[in-house]
């Protein structure tokens, strides 16, 4: 039921007997005139001067409201009754047009005196009043209704009748749980509501959603996506572009963006679920926009991605174990123990061992000194992949200078992290040529290989510029790699076996 039929039709009464020269006042001796249909009825108490367009205007209006909609005289004589009216109760114009209250026909006779009384108040009454009656159909049945009535005022200002909007209680329950869900997603709800237009532009935004986006609610309006996400736009207006077309997709989706914020950009996962917007007004359907809800996630997605890489590596060094306790070679142990780590880690390692030992394992007076030396001893192959190969049979030292993380990695007993940073192609295939690495290398982990107290060597992690840089829980999982790698090459210096 239309919250504003009843000014509606006030309006309509007043306007149109006024283009008409009527006085649109109701009267108790006014005689009843002949009405086709109940709503082409002129204005009780007329002059009888109406126009036929007039008329034919108030028939229109009546009959195409969506609430069902009587009027009633000062003396309770029904004198509007429009179509929406005689689908919920079954009685037609013909047939309600020209009763005195609803008494043996719309109500039930112990109930008739009461209702009408209800009814008839609201000329006394300011605004409009809201009742529920059990109203009856022509067939017999019973229908509980919610009313909306309020005075018909005429020219004079003064009341001249009522009007009596009313539709099944049923129906307005559904409309006013409708409009306060829709109040309450766009107010309260604790996840993001954006309801975004055929443009893909945000038209509403919640309080929640606006937070996320990091902006207030009215300047993200109107705003291309674009300038509010740096990463995921694209797939964020793919999905709402096909929403847009075909529908709502059948189950939510995982959306990573990066937020733009003052501070820089914040990466946040959203769990995100579309449903098509169309006008109910219109006989086909046609798209008003989208109905974007998102949660944020981020915390249980990461959490989850954690939990399976830890997984992962964990079955991988298990592997390494096993397969490494198969190898006759010591040395043969300390290849396999570095393919199976880079799985999903990293792109090149390389091993390194400490140069200029004696027999008993101790350094020289070299390396006491602070001049550490390392031997490449193993090595994955560069461009094509493939097994890592054991190099360094000639002892020869490797090249690094000063500096170089792989001696900083030794002389610490720790791991060292490196990094290209943002900088062009060339000069990062500079950075990684000047320390010996490969050219596509762009971050770098060395950790330092130990074994019964002494510092045998470090391994190499390297990634290329398409990867993110090692983080401390990477940091974590190489010293486990390691630990292992430096057990088996420690074991080839014993049993006397070539590196």
């Amino acid at each position: 039921m239309c919250r504003t039929c009843g000014r509606g039709l006030q309006g309509v009464q007043v306007s149109a007997s006024r283009r008409s020269g009527a006085t649109d006042e109701l009267g108790p001796d006014e005689p009843e005139r002949e009405s086709s249909g109940g709503s082409g009825r002129e204005s009780p108490g007329g002059s009888g001067r109406e126009s036929p367009a007039g008329s034919d205007l108030l028939a229109a209006l009546l009959d195409g409201m969506d609430a069902a909609l009587c009027a009633l005289d000062a003396d309770g004589v029904v004198t509007h009754w429009n179509r929406e009216a005689e689908r919920v109760l079954g009685w037609t114009a013909a047939e309600a047009v020209g009763r005195r209250g609803f008494a043996g026909w719309a109500v039930r006779g112990a109930d008739a005196a009461e209702v009408e009384a209800r009814l008839m108040s609201a000329m006394g009454a300011p605004g409009r009043q809201v009742h529920e009656f059990a109203l009856l159909t022509k067939d017999g049945g019973r229908v509980l209704v919610r009313t909306q009535s309020a005075a018909v005022r005429g020219p004079d200002g003064k009341p001249a009748g009522v009007y009596c909007a009313f539709s099944e209680v049923h129906a307005q329950i559904d409309l006013e749980r409708s409009i306060a869900l829709s109040e309450a997603l766009l107010e309260d709800a604790s996840w993001g509501v954006v309801l975004v237009d055929a443009d893909l532009r945000p038209a509403v935004v919640n309080p929640h959603a606006a937070r996320a986006l990091g902006t207030g609610r009215g300047s993200v309006l109107g705003r291309p996506l674009g300038e509010l996400l740096s990463q995921g736009v694209e797939e964020l207006e793919s999905a709402l572009t096909h929403v847009l077309a075909e529908g709502a997709p059948p189950a939510p989706a995982d959306i990573w963006v990066s937020v733009r914020e003052p501070e820089g950009e914040r990466r946040r996962c959203w769990r995100c679920g579309f449903v098509r917007l169309s006008s109910p007004l219109a006989e086909e359907p046609v798209p008003l926009g989208v109905g974007w809800l998102f949660q944020d996630v981020t915390e249980s997605r990461q959490g989850e991605q954690e939990a399976s890489l830890v997984r992962f590596r964990g079955q991988q060094l298990h592997r390494a174990a096993r397969a490494a306790a198969e190898c006759e070679d010591p040395a043969e142990a300390v290849t396999v123990h570095l393919d199976f780590a880079l799985a999903g880690f990293a792109d090149h390692a390389l091993i390194d061992r400490v140069a200029d030992r004696g027999p008993d394992g101790t350094a020289d007076e070299g390396e006491s000194a602070g001049r550490v030396r390392l031997v490449r001893i193993a090595a994955t192959p560069a461009g094509a992949p493939g097994p890592s190969r054991l190099a360094g049979r000639a002892g020869l030292p490797v090249r690094y200078r000063e500096g170089h993380p792989a001696l900083q990695c030794v002389e610490r007993a720790g791991s060292v992290r490196a990094d290209a940073g943002a900088v062009p192609a060339e000069e990062a295939r500079v950075w990684a040529v000047s320390r010996q690495w490969p050219a596509d290398a762009a971050h770098a982990l060395c950790t330092v290989l130990r074994s019964r107290g002494r510092t045998l060597g470090a391994v190499t992690f390297l990634r290329g510029p398409g990867r993110s840089a090692f983080e401390r829980s990477d940091a974590v999982y190489a010293e486990d790699v390691a630990a292992r790698i430096a057990m088996a090459l420690d074991l080839a210096g014993v049993t006397g076996r070539p590196e």
